[in-house]
């Protein structure tokens, strides 16, 4: 990982913890306030709800010891005069008062009036407390009758839930033995339950049937909720209200903690990216460029490129110290490739030319020899006497002549044979040690290369330098613009220019053999990628003679040759596929055919490619 990857790496990681450190401050103690509130809210509400309610109560308990406290209706317990019910417990009296059902009972729980109406048109009401003759037996309030205290409360009817309050029956001066019991009750329907709520300023729902079994304060993404049961007169569960509080608060806090989220990492991002854009420009860039000069340096890939950083600061001069080392260097290096190649080269040519001389003259000597006893040998005079005894025409005396003369030949040709014999064993042994200097020249070709940076245009044009004349003649060599868009590229610049140098040659003959005086090679190249690794992919097109399909494989096989064999010895190609093996590549030939004209593909590995630019 390089300097600005770390770089650029550590500034997002701080300002992605600041970031998730004030989203999380926001989260954990912003919104949860906001929550709270809310719930503050909501529980507030339904202490309105729980104090309206209560009013709509203590109301209909002052309406309830109003009527209680009137001398009429005290009267009217104890005549039981139904002027009174006619007069007084109408609907209008019952709207006026807000209640549903009225009620008279006795100290014995007996009704001696009652009336049952609608709010809203004042019409009969079937409820199943007004339709009784007396109160039940179990009904709590029956003890207050005697007692002459007020209640208050709920109870279940046939018509839902119901609000009551009951007041003693007295005199009119508040004095007086309690009669009997005056109770009002009010349905609480969803218009009463609405009313309430608006008296809250509150979302109202009553939930009959409903009691409290989970937990009292419900949150929504929407709404915050809280629940209350409540139980009627009797001590048990009645309903249950619900209050349901919109979350404007949290949503508003959202909304707010959002854009300060939002307004921070636009911030953060303003501020990484110009402390980014900074030291880019002021140390990142120029540091990059001295890196990758110094890798290319140290990896031995181009030395011809300059940094030339303008500026006075510690990187700048930095850069032109090196700069000017580079150049002391390449130099050096230069000077010391060409030298040793040389060395190299004259020393391998003085120890196989030393090994050919010492093999060779035995064999000059041997075959010197040979061919004088081949010579002084009787084979020609012994030919001619066999055609002359074959002939039958020679007298006896002349054929006893040659007869002996034959035997005589054969002693001597038989000597010379066994002779020869001799020579041509030492010849052999000669000549192994011949091939011999020659495979130990082939296996040179296998040892660790120099790598260069070269520029295949100017590779070309090197190797036709050391192309004999005849052979650059017969040619017109093109290069290809993809030369020189592939660019730079990291070979063995030696041993590549030498297998040119056979691939040149041997387009030239097949132009010759071709029958034509002049000829075209045609070169290209490009860069391919095979399994994660870039190669070179070098081709050569010419068109002369071309080569049989059969003989596409066996070109490169060692002595083989579609030329003659006493100017050719199948081995050019053979050491290019050796060399170019060595160097981890490989060649192979292709052609449509003889007369079609023939091409050669190398492909070469490319271990380092830093600049591949059309300059």
């Amino acid at each position: 990982m390089n300097i600005r990857t770390k770089m650029i790496s550590l500034l997002a990681l701080l300002f992605t913890v600041l970031i998730v450190l004030e989203i999380s401050i926001q989260k954990q103690v912003l919104m949860p306030s906001f929550a709270e509130l809310e719930r503050e809210d909501a529980q507030t509400s339904m202490k309105r709800i729980d104090y309206a309610l209560d009013t709509a109560l203590e109301n209909m308990e002052l309406n309830a010891a109003d009527w209680g406290n009137w001398a009429d209706a005290y009267q009217f317990v104890q005549s039981r005069n139904e002027a009174f019910v006619t007069a007084n417990i109408t609907p209008v009296a019952l709207k006026q008062l807000k209640v549903n059902a009225l009620l008279i009972v006795d100290l014995r729980g007996s009704y001696v009036a009652s009336g049952a109406r609608t709010l809203d048109g004042g019409e009969p009401l079937d409820l199943d407390l007004t339709a009784r003759k007396a109160l039940p037996e179990d009904f709590p309030w029956r003890r207050n009758l005697a007692d002459g205290k007020t209640a208050r409360g709920l109870l279940r009817t046939n018509r839902g839930v119901m609000m009551i309050a009951a007041a003693p029956v007295l005199d009119g001066s508040g004095g007086g033995l309690p009669l009997g019991m005056v109770l009002l009750g009010r349905l609480l329907t969803p218009e009463q339950v609405q009313m309430i709520g608006a008296q809250a300023q509150a979302s109202l729902a009553m939930l009959p049937d409903h009691p409290l079994d989970g937990p009292a304060v419900v949150e929504t993404d929407a709404s915050t909720q809280v629940f209350k049961s409540f139980k009627d007169v009797y001590g048990k569960p009645l309903m249950s209200l619900r209050v349901e509080v919109p979350r404007r608060i949290t949503e508003r806090g959202h909304g707010a903690v959002t854009y300060a989220s939002l307004y921070l990492i636009g911030a953060a991002v303003t501020v990484l990216l110009l402390l980014v854009a900074a030291l880019n420009r002021i140390v990142l860039r120029p540091l990059a460029r001295v890196t990758r000069r110094a890798v290319a340096v140290g990896e031995g890939t181009d030395f011809g490129a300059r940094l030339n950083i303008a500026g006075q600061d510690e990187i700048a001069k930095l850069a032109r110290e090196f700069d000017r080392m580079v150049e002391r260097v390449a130099d050096s290096r230069r000077q010391l490739v060409d030298q040793s190649f040389q060395a190299g080269f004259a020393e391998l040519a003085k120890g196989v030319l030393h090994n050919l001389g010492n093999a060779m003259t035995p064999l000059g000597v041997r075959l010197s020899k040979l061919g004088d006893r081949l010579r002084d040998a009787p084979a020609a005079d012994a030919e001619l006497a066999i055609a002359e005894l074959a002939g039958n025409h020679a007298p006896a005396e002349r054929r006893a002549d040659m007869e002996e003369f034959l035997r005589l030949a054969c002693r001597e040709l038989v000597s010379a044979v066994k002779d020869a014999r001799t020579d041509v064993a030492v010849v052999q042994r000669q000549a192994t040690i011949v091939q011999t200097a020659l495979s130990e020249l082939m296996r040179s070709t296998r040892n660790a290369q120099v790598i260069e940076s070269v520029r295949l245009p100017d590779l070309v044009a090197q190797t036709l330098e050391i192309v004999p004349d005849a052979a650059r003649q017969r040619l017109v060599v093109n290069t290809d613009e993809s030369l020189r868009k592939v660019g730079a590229v990291q070979v063995a610049r030696t041993v590549l220019r030498l297998i040119l140098q056979n691939l040149i040659i041997n387009a030239a003959d097949a132009v010759r053999d071709a029958g034509r005086d002049k000829g075209v090679l045609h070169f290209a190249a490009e860069i391919v990628a095979d399994a994660g690794s870039e190669q070179l992919h070098l081709h050569c097109k010419d068109d002369g003679v071309g080569i049989a399909a059969a003989n596409l494989q066996r070109v490169f096989d060692k002595g083989f040759s579609t030329k003659s064999r006493e100017t050719n010895y199948g081995i050019g190609l053979h050491w290019c596929a050796n060399a170019i093996g060595a160097l981890g590549g490989r060649i192979w030939a292709a052609s449509e055919g003889p007369g079609l004209g023939a091409s050669m593909h190398l492909m070469l590995p490319l271990p380092v490619r830093e600049n591949r630019s059309n300059s």
